[in-house]
Order: C-alpha cells, then structure tokens, then sequence
C-alpha cells in the first residue's frame, strides 16, 4: 500500500506561482509513476503531467505544458509540481498519485493523495 502527502497549496494573486510537493511512502514496481492530477470545480479529474521517477522523464497534457514542470529531488523520495503563471482557472483541487504506467489517466493509477487546494485570486 503505497502512502502519498501532498502539501504546498495555498492562494494566490493570478501571475504567481506555487510549488506543490508530493512525499511517497516508497518506491517500488507500483509507484515508479507519479502522476499529478487537478480537479477544478464544475469539471471530472484530470491530469496534468507524469514522471517516472527511476528515470525521470516527464510527460504532460499538452495544455498546460508550458506553465507546469514535474520534478523531483536527487534522492527520489519527493515529486513536485512546479505551477507557474497562475490564471483563475487554475483554482482547484490538486492530487498526486501512484502507479506503474507513464499515463495521464485516471484509472491508471492505484493510490492517491488526500489532495491540496489551490485559489488563484484576479
């Protein structure tokens, strides 16, 4: 059972940016993913971008590509989520989460996050 803290949100003006950091309790076969997701109000959850952590390579959504950079420090132990640019719209939940497959889908991934919550002020 592979454990995920989530931690960084917070509010913020429109044009700032955040760093959100996710702390997985391992990293085995079933969380050598980290996939970020968002869920705005109104609106399914979706994902954002992912990193495969033994490798480090990253992907994303192609949307939101240009704002948002997955990283993670030298040890493997924390991912990030670099938020940069922050529009209103932006303003939701925000989760990471564990899995074995570099995807952007949901179902993909077997365990999350208790999410934190982003406010982009106009």
């Amino acid at each position: 059972q592979v454990q995920l803290v989530e931690s960084g949100g917070g509010s913020v003006q429109a044009g700032g940016s955040l760093r959100l950091s996710c702390a997985p309790s391992e990293l085995t076969y079933s969380s050598n993913c980290i996939g970020w997701f968002r869920q705005v109000p109104g609106k399914e959850r979706e994902g954002v971008g992912v990193i495969h952590r033994p490798g480090g390579s990253t992907a994303y959504v192609d949307s939101l590509k240009d704002r948002f950079i997955i990283s993670q420090d030298s040890a493997k132990t924390t991912v990030y989520l670099q938020i940069n640019s922050l529009k209103p719209e932006d303003t939701g939940m925000y989760y990471c989460a564990a899995g074995r497959h570099m995807s952007l889908g949901v179902g993909w991934f077997s365990y999350w996050g208790q999410g934190t919550q982003v406010t982009v002020s106009s």
